[in-house]
């Protein structure tokens, strides 16, 4: 379809270099083809626009989206057939199986290209059925991203029952947690404590926590601020995971390498002498700061911290 001056949409114009780069092998099966960040960034799109043209692609079959990896070149093109829009819809008794795939498929989005990115048109055409017929079992977006959090916390349990003492319980509650937001690193944008998530498997969470240090002898003011500042800290740091993966997609560069590419800014920025201390750091190979060390270290510090409370009870 063209426009009235008959200028091809932005859309079909990306798409089609997308498909003329899949057809030559500049992309083979397994590939990751550009976020649509980097497509927005590249074509000076808008997002929508961007994920249109995704959504061509993905509806002939040439891409499909991986948890974890991002959207790929499929290993083989498989044509959906029909119109999907016209997709048969699930059963009255299959409606919370289908609701099910609409949280996985949300989620697996959102772990490939950031909740931006999840829209309900584009669940709806890797499910090939209407926009709309999403409406039936989400409420919108909102609600979605909520029953995400919620499955994200159920993928990641907690053992019922624990004979280890407080610091070893919130240790594991801790190293939990990193492990579900580096998994899916949009998740720390979701969590809040002002305005938490009143989800069963979420509130679970919660609950255990308390339950790590219910018997330090604590009122119940400094019981409830223990468990959201263990949890709070966890996602302090994990905010940072998703910034991260996007500036990888963004750049192509590791954090390593793009610190490696900013050698001669920092060196001059050194030179002066004004900073004698980061001067005798950036001199030295042995000295790593990663979110994963600045988590390691931030967890003892914060258990130090909370041992005056619950070791001195």
């Amino acid at each position: 379809m063209r426009s009235e001056d008959g200028t091809e949409p932005a859309s079909a114009r990306i798409a089609g270099e997308l498909h003329r780069r899949i057809a030559v092998g500049e992309l083979t099966p397994g590939d990751r083809l550009p976020s649509t960040r980097q497509l927005v960034r590249e074509w000076g799109v808008a997002m929508a626009t961007a994920s249109k043209a995704l959504a061509a692609l993905r509806h002939e079959g040439l891409i499909e989206t991986r948890p974890g990896v991002g959207t790929v070149v499929a290993a083989r093109r498989v044509r959906r057939p029909g119109n999907p829009r016209s997709a048969a819809l699930p059963h009255r008794g299959d409606t919370d199986a289908f609701r099910d795939r609409i949280v996985r498929t949300a989620t697996a989005i959102a772990d490939a290209d950031g909740l931006a990115a999840t829209t309900m048109r584009r669940i709806a055409t890797e499910l090939d059925v209407a926009t709309m017929a999403l409406y039936r079992h989400v409420r919108g977006k909102d609600h979605l991203v909520t029953l995400m959090a919620d499955a994200a916390f159920a993928e990641h349990p907690l053992p019922v029952h624990s004979t280890a003492n407080w610091r070893v319980r919130l240790e594991l509650l801790c190293r939990t947690h990193w492990a579900m937001y580096r998994r899916h690193p949009w998740l720390a944008h979701v969590v809040s404590f002002t305005r938490p998530l009143l989800t069963p498997h979420a509130m679970a969470h919660t609950e255990w926590a308390m339950g790590a240090v219910a018997d330090r002898g604590l009122d119940s003011t400094t019981l409830i601020h223990v468990a959201a500042t263990v949890a709070n800290f966890v996602r302090g740091t994990a905010v940072s995971l998703e910034r991260e993966a996007e500036a990888e997609q963004d750049t192509g560069l590791t954090d390593d390498e793009w610190l490696r590419e900013q050698h001669g800014i920092l060196a001059a920025a050194l030179r002066a002498g004004s900073f004698p201390i980061l001067a005798g750091i950036s001199a030295r190979d042995d000295v790593n700061l990663t979110l994963d060390t600045l988590f390691e270290f931030g967890l003892q510090r914060m258990l130090d911290g909370l041992s005056a409370l619950c070791d001195a009870r």
